[in-house]
């Protein structure tokens, strides 16, 4: 029993987090190794580029802000026990209606009220976008996995005829809409390029995880999430929740999505597509769904890319690599929550 305990306890707990990061790192410098390339030389420019460097720290963290935003709504779905991946549609239609409302809005309204105002209509279109699977799942059992990638290619799709055809700016040659005046995006943070979005999207997590884990509303979707039969025996309005939880996933994806055109960009082009949807699957499963230790994680992915890509061009590897560490890092994940459920039911027995 005692044994059990100390495996069990906080140490272990840490153990189960880090070493799937640490495998990841391992492995990927083996290959690393077997293309010809020093691994030390990789990753001690990724925390060069990515940390040390003040002009890449704060890139770092001004990429954090959607991730963050996209992790509080996986949260949310996952915890209630709903697959919602769609998420590549939600943000896409998303950013497009916030980048060609700021433009028609910014000479009407004050500042603060256009950014709101934005902010609020991307949230809405990304909840919106979500109702179909959700009315599916809820009143039909329709697995969302497939209704809410299904929606995601149409919304890529959508937004990038809505960019071409209805919403471009005939000032350009590129495709994309009207774009947002700087002065007009959100306010940057105490003097540096880091935009308010990313205090926005701390404080959304912290607000998401407090309802998740104190209120009853959270503990019923997790109720939801754990056990469906015991929700509907408890009298839970079960088709509701399912509904409730889809919407505020896709919503604050669709604020991610806001955030980022609003604070970044200030404008869509066509066949933009960041895919951060299904990036951030893996940081919010390794985080065991834990708001707080999601920002952890999404501060060492974030400048794992942003370091990544500086790196992979000194060395002469493609960008991309950084995609193989993060497939490295759900496998081994995989890998360690398959063997710490096998040890506990061994324990059990």
């Amino acid at each position: 029993m005692r044994k059990t305990r100390i495996e069990d306890g906080p140490a272990a707990a840490v153990l189960r987090v880090l070493l799937p990061v640490a495998l990841a790192l391992v492995v990927g410098g083996v290959l690393l190794l077997a293309l010809g390339k020093n691994p030390l030389d990789y990753y001690a420019f990724v925390l060069e580029r990515g940390i040390l460097r003040r002009g890449g720290l704060q890139e770092t963290l001004t990429r954090m802000a959607p991730l963050l935003l996209i992790a509080a709504g996986l949260i949310v779905a996952f915890r209630a026990g709903i697959w919602n991946l769609g998420g590549d549609g939600q943000f896409l239609l998303a950013a497009v209606t916030a980048a060609a409302l700021a433009p028609a809005l910014a000479g009407v309204l004050p500042r603060g009220a256009t950014l709101v105002l934005c902010m609020a209509a991307g949230a809405l279109v990304g909840a919106i976008w979500s109702l179909a699977p959700a009315m599916l799942k809820a009143r039909y059992g329709v697995n969302e996995i497939v209704t809410t990638l299904m929606m995601s290619f149409l919304g890529v799709s959508l937004s990038n005829v809505f960019i071409k055809l209805v919403l471009f700016d005939p000032a350009t040659t590129v495709p994309q809409t009207r774009s947002l005046p700087v002065d007009e995006r959100l306010p940057r943070l105490f003097g540096s390029t880091v935009h308010s979005g990313l205090l926005i999207a701390v404080v959304v997590l912290v607000l998401i995880h407090l309802m998740m884990t104190r209120t009853a509303f959270g503990l019923k979707l997790q109720v939801l999430g754990a056990n469906r039969a015991a929700a509907v025996h408890a009298g839970e309005r079960v088709e509701r929740l399912i509904v409730l939880a889809f919407v505020l996933s896709a919503g604050l994806i669709g604020l991610a999505a806001a955030v980022e055109v609003l604070g970044v960009w200030g404008t869509v082009r066509a066949d933009w597509n960041p895919a951060y949807g299904l990036l951030v699957v893996p940081l919010v499963f390794l985080a065991r769904l834990n708001g707080y230790a999601v920002i952890g994680f999404t501060f060492f992915f974030s400048a794992l890319m942003v370091g990544g890509e500086s790196a992979a061009h000194r060395i002469g590897i493609p960008q991309y690599y950084v995609l193989v560490l993060v497939s490295l890092l759900l496998i081994f994940l995989a890998l360690v929550e398959y063997l710490d459920q096998s040890r506990r039911k061994r324990l059990a027995v």
